[in-house]
């Protein structure tokens, strides 16, 4: 527990760091207080060099950050699509009455404060809960209860991993996270410092036909080459952790559960580019799976593997944790580097690209989390055995979050070509109830009807079927589900996460919602206002966030367009 006369102390840690050590510094003064005081701006301001009003303006650009008092414990349900399904509203509703609230907002005992949240990554343990008290570390709350958030809760959670087949899974384990001795001494590591030169390691990767697992699917050998190519003599690797879309949490198991092969795979893209730092991009409402990447930092700088002079060489290597704050746009990776340069995260103009102007201006290399932990199989065991499993373009294997009314909701790996109706038959239990929908991509994807569903699971099918595969997340939908509720609910995910610094999406978010808020009583033009909106923030908006903000209500348009008829 932190107390708060401590807060000073644990400014001191971050004097002379500047702006960089914004995130963390919020980080500490909310935890020891609840909220951060404008006594507390005060202090930061002085020890870390930053003017007061740009801190103010951090704050209120990140979810997760109060400047005003709250209760004790904060209490943030998520709401969104899935967590919907099984009941989330009821658990808000339920909360606003225990506790004698009209809505949102803190208890008049301060001893409360509850929040509707956007998705919390949880969308295998529906409904999910983020609960933060005061002094202590927060906790993810799975299948939330009223009577849980309330009361003493237990925040242990597990999702089945892998099976004999799996490669980036492992079948073995348990709850606990996978220790460094069960991971093994990092031998594609050991491989590359000493067989390998970084030329070679991005050789293999480059042949191996790897694409990033994010969501974007550039070839993650050529975005190495291009930042090892770049002049300058720093360089940053930086892993992308902050899955933030609804029905996306793949991210979230491996890291809760292979830390390690994680950390090989960061290590082995900082040898390939040049360079001997690296930071992870954590989302805020990842407090579990960030303790896991701290502790199993410092069990492999112990022991050797990383840290200075590894396993006896010359390959340095630090790499440090960032802690979100809950701001979606911070997955894209231009706004990701303004939030751990201490800023609010507006993504840059493109070009110049990260390879050559990223982190701090630098040649920077930055990975999804699924993309690096693919790494180490690759350096390991070569390109042609990770060629050997998937298709000639969607080589490899694929992790995808499943989520909604399927059996078995969950992280699967799958070789991709198997078709949807087959994945969800054999892996996911079937569908429960009789479908009605898959939404292939997240918030940011599309739909297929039921007689669509034998596409097969890879880039280029779902490509050549009007549909996405994304960062892998599907989202299964029945015919009890509300299509007006779930387009307005995702509606307003991106109304909520939009940034700002564009008009395009700024406006065009909050005028979709409008519409999308009166379906059930559609106006005559709705259907037209509609595409409308959506082409302009899909071709004028300035990063995906944008881009991608309609194709699910374009999608909708098109494959259930009873639903924006109007009434004669």
């Amino acid at each position: 527990m932190i107390a708060g006369h401590d807060i000073d102390a644990l400014l001191e840690a971050y004097r002379g760091r500047g702006r960089e050590a914004l995130l963390p510094a919020l980080w500490d003064a909310q935890r020891a207080h609840g909220h951060i005081s404008p006594e507390n701006v005060h202090r930061i301001s002085h020890v870390l060099r930053v003017p007061e009003a740009d801190i103010y303006g951090v704050i209120g650009f990140y979810t997760l950050f109060h400047e005003e008092p709250t209760g004790r414990r904060i209490i943030r349900v998520c709401a969104d699509p899935t967590c919907a399904l099984v009941g989330a509203d009821e658990v808000l509703h339920g909360l606003h009455d225990r506790l004698g609230l009209s809505g949102d907002g803190t208890t008049a005992d301060g001893e409360y404060t509850v929040e509707h949240s956007p998705c919390l990554g949880m969308c295998d343990y529906a409904p999910a809960a983020l609960v933060s008290e005061r002094g202590e570390d927060d906790i993810a709350l799975p299948k939330a209860t009223v009577d849980d958030l309330l009361g003493i809760w237990n925040g242990a959670y597990f999702t089945p991993a892998g099976d004999d087949e799996s490669v980036l899974l492992d079948p073995s384990l348990d709850a606990a996270p996978q220790t460094l001795s069960a991971y093994g001494d990092y031998r594609a590591l050991r491989r590359a410092i000493f067989d390998l030169s970084p030329e070679e390691v991005i050789a293999t990767v480059e042949a191996s036909g790897l694409i990033g697992r994010g969501g974007a699917a550039f070839p993650t050998g050529l975005k190495w080459k291009f930042t090892r190519g770049a002049a300058g003599d720093v360089k940053y690797v930086v892993c992308n952790a902050d899955e933030s879309e609804p029905g996306t949490f793949k991210d979230r198991v491996l890291m809760e559960h292979r830390p390690h092969l994680l950390l090989e795979g960061i290590a082995l893209g900082a040898y390939a580019v040049g360079t001997g730092k690296a930071i992870i991009f954590v989302r805020g409402e990842y407090p579990k799976a960030t303790a896991i990447l701290g502790s199993a930092i410092q069990e492999a700088e112990a022991a050797g593997v990383l840290g200075a002079g590894i396993m006896g060489s010359e390959f340095s290597l630090d790499i440090d944790i960032r802690r979100g704050a809950g701001a979606y746009i911070c997955g894209e990776e231009t706004a990701l580097f303004e939030a751990i340069e201490g800023k609010r995260g507006f993504p840059r103009m493109k070009p110049p690209y990260p390879t050559t102007f990223g982190l701090f201006g630098k040649p920077t290399a930055v990975n999804n989390v699924e993309t690096l932990c693919a790494i180490p199989g690759i350096v390991r065991q070569g390109a042609d055995w990770f060629k050997g499993f998937g298709t000639a373009e969607s080589s490899g294997t694929k992790l995808v979050s499943v989520s909604g009314h399927v059996g078995r909701p969950g992280v699967y790996e799958i070789q991709p070509g198997i078709t949807l109706r087959r994945f969800l038959d054999d892996y996911c239990g079937g569908v429960v109830g009789e479908l009605r929908t898959v939404l292939m991509g997240g918030a940011a994807g599309t739909f297929l009807l039921p007689h669509e569903i034998d596409v097969p699971l890879t880039f280029e099918d779902l490509r050549a079927a009007g549909s996405t595969f994304g960062s892998g997340a599907i989202m299964v939908f029945n015919d009890s589900t509300d299509l007006r509720d779930l387009l307005r609910r995702l509606g307003l995910f991106f109304q909520h996460e939009s940034c700002g610094k564009c008009f395009p999406c700024q406006l065009g978010t909050q005028r979709q919602v409008e519409i999308l808020e009166r379906l059930e009583a559609p106006r005559a033009g709705d259907r037209e206002r509609l595409h409308d909106i959506g082409l302009t923030m899909s071709e004028a908006s300035i990063c995906g966030l944008g881009h991608t903000a309609a194709l699910a209500v374009l999608s909708a348009l098109e494959k259930f367009p009873e639903l924006f008829d109007a009434e004669e």
